[in-house]
């Protein structure tokens, strides 16, 4: 027969595997250092658990005192983990999870078995799903730009062919590794091609839109968030790998530029065609749904998911063009959209009791700078250096006006929730 102490103790290391289960899904899933330290903190509370806890963009430490003992002997976890990947999907699921668990409705044993449960490899139709997805995406951005059918038509097919590279990344870690810089370099011989023998195109646009995904604008974003919040190793860890990416696919661009100089192609640049608003609608539309499948969303969260993409780019509008707060760039636009993205995501996280990371990422994604970032590398790596330093500027200030509206939006209306 067990004895109170001993019951006490399987109970206690009970509930920290969970919690630390529970902190490692939410890493995987892509929640930021601040958010995932306050949800995992407030759970641990909630158990009656005493727990630090530490995370940083590759790995977490988890530190639980024991209760008859004290934290110098209680159990400490160090978890290494690689940069998590957003999915909403599993996201809302380990949030729901979690809730069940704190209300009773499952038993610790029973929440820490449907956690592992969300490990399920994806199936093939999510695979390709993924590299249309990637397609579709680059076709909505180069329409949002408002260049010609051509660009568009363009973008969508080097797109495809760089999400079949992702897919086919993610078994093979080589591959991986160089998948920016290899992405860049077919981007761009593909739309250099197109521009010397078929079709007139507006180069950079092409190139940026066939790479959108792969830009590390949300990365950014999260870094110069968790450093307002001081999390400074995170946000400087998170901050340098951002970097790093926007320098393999700048390498790759102008590793491709040097080719086609060597090959004698002269790209032929397009005299722009703005599309129709009907048109251009429609790109938001198909873009949309794009980021809904890239962010991993479960099927019954499209419709809001859509929406929080739509949400977020008319703000953009309205704070730019009809209030006036754009003047020479976005960065009012960008403010006044982030503030009211924060606070609707909060607001569906009180009334709802789910995530508002549902509506805040993907109502920030047509916000983020990454492509600015990869163009100021581009113009350094050209040897325009002031052009690439002017180019940099309006990725600071873009970046710090996202964020200030994100952070003002949580102070008009302040979220129970940390997810």
């Amino acid at each position: 027969m067990n004895t109170p102490v001993l019951n006490s103790q399987a109970a206690y290391e009970a509930q920290a595997a969970f919690v630390a289960e529970l902190a490692t899904r939410l890493h995987v899933y892509g929640t930021s250092a601040q958010r995932l330290e306050g949800a995992v903190e407030a759970v641990a509370h909630r158990l009656g658990l005493d727990c630090e806890v530490f995370s940083n963009p590759t790995g977490i430490i988890l530190s639980f005192a024991d209760p008859v003992r004290g934290q110098q002997n209680g159990i400490t976890r160090v978890i290494r983990l690689a940069p998590g990947d957003q999915n909403l999907g599993r996201l809302a699921a380990t949030d729901a999870i979690a809730e069940d668990v704190l209300a009773g409705k499952l038993d610790l044993e029973s929440g820490f078995a449907a956690l592992r449960a969300l490990d399920r490899p994806p199936h093939r139709r999510a695979d390709v799903l993924t590299a249309l997805s990637f397609g579709l995406s680059a076709a909505a951005v180069a329409g949002l730009l408002s260049t010609g059918w051509a660009d568009v038509i363009t973008s969508a097919a080097i797109g495809t062919l760089i999400g079949v590279l992702y897919v086919l990344g993610a078994g093979r870690p080589r591959l991986a590794e160089g998948l920016e810089a290899i992405a860049a370099l077919i981007a761009t011989l593909l739309a250099a091609a197109v521009a010397t023998f078929i079709e007139p195109l507006s180069l950079k646009t092409v190139i940026v839109a066939s790479l959108i995904v792969l830009m590390p604008g949300l990365m950014l974003t999260n870094a110069v968030s968790e450093l307002s919040s001081q999390q400074l190793v995170s946000g400087t860890a998170r901050f340098a790998g951002a970097l790093m990416i926007l320098m393999k696919l700048t390498f790759g661009t102008v590793a491709a530029m040097q080719v086609v100089r060597l090959l004698g192609w002269v790209p032929q640049e397009a005299v722009p065609h703005p599309l129709t608003w009907q048109a251009e609608g429609a790109a938001l539309l198909v873009g949309a749904y794009a980021f809904a499948v890239l962010f991993r969303a479960s099927s019954r969260d499209y419709p809001l998911v859509m929406a929080s993409v739509v949400l977020g780019y008319a703000l953009t509008r309205l704070g730019g063009e009809v209030l006036g707060l754009a003047s020479d760039n976005f960065a009012g636009g960008a403010f006044f959209a982030g503030m009211g993205v924060a606070v609707v995501s909060n607001a569906y996280g009180r009334w709802f009791n789910r995530p508002g990371a549902l509506i805040r990422v993907p109502g920030i994604i047509l916000l983020v700078p990454g492509s600015v970032g990869f163009r100021s590398l581009n113009f350094v790596m050209e040897r325009d250096v002031f052009l690439g330093l002017d180019t940099a500027f309006a990725l600071l200030s873009a970046l710090i006006a996202l964020v200030a509206g994100l952070l003002f939006g949580n102070l008009i209306l302040p979220s129970r929730r940390n997810l």
